[in-house]
């Protein structure tokens, strides 16, 4: 079939439209998904719902890993089937927005992990196609439903109409037969699709004529379909065949895991055997047929259940939470019990997670695994971690254990025990295998991301200071929230130094950026106060040294500075020396109410090879306290509305009288309240009081 430029998209009272824009985020998939369904709820086309999410999820997938910008998701329902098309504002062609090479193949071992994207659509579309627009590409697929009247749509010219797009647009892809049905009963989504099935009256039919003209008084069909439920009776003729008489018996000619046999209760006479052998060989026809429809629909169980599987587990960066995850993933779908066994530094063995069908056989799965001996099954999962090879498991937990492998390392093994009614299946064992390649990475990747947490939260702690000094008649409090991602190192600092005339100085500063070299710099920053403090320089020295500093080693990065000197005055008063090198004014909140910025702007360091860095003078009251803070507290952001100086201020403002731990935090939970998303960017608060009286 020629490539089509869109889906036709005409309109009228029974059409349901959704259009919405999503971001580049890991949660967009699972958002699209809920716009297709609640489209297909109002629609009624509840029988497309598993091929729908399932080409829906793949599609934005692509489009958010590869594309990496907004995207667009409208979704077209009427009487006849639904289109989606997902349009992203990225340049480029659109091969960028498959995974990997076109995949031809249609057997699960067979198609390449990075390669199901278009074979899924390829599959499961009625037809589909990609489509260059103004802004970007888009790509969209047809689902029409099963019981839609049987004819042809026309043939959709250059200037069909896509969605969002008016009509014009240059193509690529290619239409597809449309697929059958919905996905199985193995997903639990909806109903056996072969409810209705045509074979046992047409094998009753077959049957009663052959019997009747070999003058049989009995006669029955058996097939074993090997879903473990063993022989069953698929039609019967006239009275239950008797052991005790001479019977014809012909095999029916199936593939595995199908086996069957004709019984006719007639002697073999010359023309009965060949009519009976005549009537198996029609009747296999069929039933070939049936086991292959029925390997398809669990084909696509499977392809669906793999991509809903990854999804789950790419979105947990918990290592515990993820190997709790693929147990539950696994059972009782593919197995009556699993267990998830994760290898030390020591290469040792050690139980993650386990779940059984039967929750009152857990204590005596834990107690199998526990078992040691060469013949237990610990023994075997040492041998399948060792040998990175698929292992059988001997009773009384029959089943086998899959290596757990990701990027070269052996992580561990995958324990599975057989379902209740039968053994593992080529399938089923395929599935098991691409769960456990897929497990494995999500086991790293958390890992990964775990380790880097733990050395950014080392490294954060380390650039600042653990406790803050306890002075008599100075109060010092401090409040630091990280920015959202938790894994990542900020750029904002504090620290309070002594200073060798008996003074303290307060230090606050933001390095531009985040990460390990804004985590370099900020230590850079830090230790240069330090030492030229420590050796008296005066803090205009400090600044101008420090400046020099950043210009030559500070890799481009630059750094705004608050240094405030800090010792006693006359009367219970704090004298101040404050100097400002690009950093926000901080805010004096007098004993009695009030709140106002003090002190003069200067030059940010490391932009400039000189700076001007002014000097304000302050006396702080007994019971006045000095805010200083980062742009993270003014920068904080609810949709376009950002905290704000002002807003500052004013919270500050009836926080008079309180003590430097209070104000300190009351600030934090107001910036941290003012909105409901997680900081863009670390919040640093330092507050200084005169405690004096």
């Amino acid at each position: 079939m020629a490539a089509e430029a869109g889906p036709t998209t005409t309109g009228g009272p029974d059409e349901h439209v959704r259009r919405v824009r999503l971001p580049a985020d890991r949660r967009t998939p699972a958002a699209a998904r809920a716009v297709v369904r609640s489209v297909l709820a109002e629609a009624d086309l509840d029988q497309l719902l598993n091929e729908a999410l399932l080409l829906t999820t793949e599609l934005s997938t692509n489009a958010v890993e590869h594309a990496g910008t907004e995207l667009d998701i409208e979704v077209v329902a009427d009487r006849t089937g639904l289109t989606v098309m997902v349009s992203d504002f990225a340049s480029g062609p659109v091969d960028e927005l498959t995974v990997g090479v076109r995949n031809d193949a249609t057997e699960i071992t067979e198609v390449a992990e990075r390669g199901r994207g278009l074979l899924l659509v390829d599959h499961f579309a009625s037809r589909w196609g990609t489509t260059y627009l103004p802004s970007g590409k888009g790509v969209w697929f047809r689902l029409d439903r099963p019981d839609a009247p049987g004819d042809e749509p026309a043939a959709l010219g250059a200037e069909a109409a896509t969605p969002g797009n008016g009509g014009s647009g240059s193509t690529t892809g290619e239409s597809s037969a449309p697929s059958a049905g919905a996905m199985s009963e193995l997903m639990q989504t909806s109903p056996d699709p072969y409810a209705e099935d045509p074979l046992p009256d047409f094998a009753t039919s077959l049957l009663t004529r052959v019997a009747e003209m070999v003058g049989a008084t009995g006669g029955v069909v058996r097939l074993d379909r090997g879903d473990g439920q063993g022989p069953q009776v698929l039609a019967r003729y006239g009275r239950q065949p008797r052991a005790d008489h001479e019977l014809l018996r012909v095999p029916l000619t199936v593939h595995r895991p199908y086996a069957g046999e004709l019984e006719l209760d007639a002697a073999p006479s010359a023309y009965a055997r060949p009519l009976a052998a005549l009537m198996a060989e029609r009747l296999s026809l069929h039933l070939e047929n049936d086991r292959l429809r029925r390997a398809d629909v669990r084909r696509q169980a499977w392809l669906t259940f793999l991509a809903e599987a990854s999804e789950l587990l790419a979105q947990s960066l918990d290592v515990e939470l993820t190997m709790a995850l693929i147990p539950q993933l696994v059972v009782p779908r593919l197995g009556q019990w699993c267990a998830v066994h994760t290898t030390d530094e020591w290469g040792r063995l050690r139980l993650a997670a386990a779940s059984h069908a039967d929750e009152s056989m857990l204590p005596q799965l834990h107690a199998v695994l526990r078992e040691t001996g060469p013949d237990s099954i610990q023994a075997r999962l040492r041998e399948a971690s060792r040998n990175g090879t698929q292992t059988p498991l001997g009773t009384p937990m029959e089943g086998f254990a899959v290596p757990l492998i990701a990027r070269g390392q052996r992580l561990g093994t995958l324990a599975v025990g057989r379902p209740q009614r039968h053994r593992h299946d080529p399938d089923e064992v395929a599935v098991l295998e691409d769960v456990a390649r897929r497990a494995a990475l999500a086991i790293e990747n958390a890992r990964i991301h775990a380790e880097r947490r733990r050395v950014a939260q080392t490294l954060q702690q380390s650039l600042l200071p653990p406790v803050l000094p306890v002075v008599e008649g100075i109060g010092f409090a401090a409040e630091y929230v990280p920015t959202g991602d938790d894994a990542d190192v900020g750029g904002d600092f504090y620290d309070v130094l002594p200073l060798p005339d008996g003074r303290w100085l307060v230090v606050v500063g933001d390095v531009s950026g985040k990460g390990v070299q804004a985590a370099a710099v900020t230590g850079l920053v830090r230790d240069v106060i330090r030492v030229l403090v420590g050796d008296g320089k005066p803090l205009p020295e400090v600044l101008s040294r420090l400046n020099e500093t950043l210009v030559e080693r500070g890799s481009g990065r630059y750094c705004t500075l608050a240094l405030a000197a800090v010792g006693p005055g006359e009367r219970d008063q704090l004298d101040v020396s404050l100097h400002l090198a690009g950093h926000d004014r901080p805010v004096l909140v007098g004993a009695g109410g009030g709140a106002t910025f003090v002190g003069t702007g200067g030059t940010a360091l490391g932009l400039l090879d000189s700076i001007a860095s002014p000097t304000a003078e302050l006396s702080l009251d007994p019971g006045d306290a000095l805010i200083f803070y980062t742009d993270g507290v003014t920068e904080r952001r609810r949709g376009r509305e950002l905290f704000g100086t002002d807003r500052l201020r004013d919270a500050a403002a009836p926080l008079a009288g309180y003590s430097a731990d209070v104000v300190a935090a009351r600030l934090r939970s107001t910036a941290i309240g003012f909105s409901g998303e997680a900081p863009r960017d670390d919040i640093a608060i330092l507050v200084l009081r005169n405690d004096a009286g």
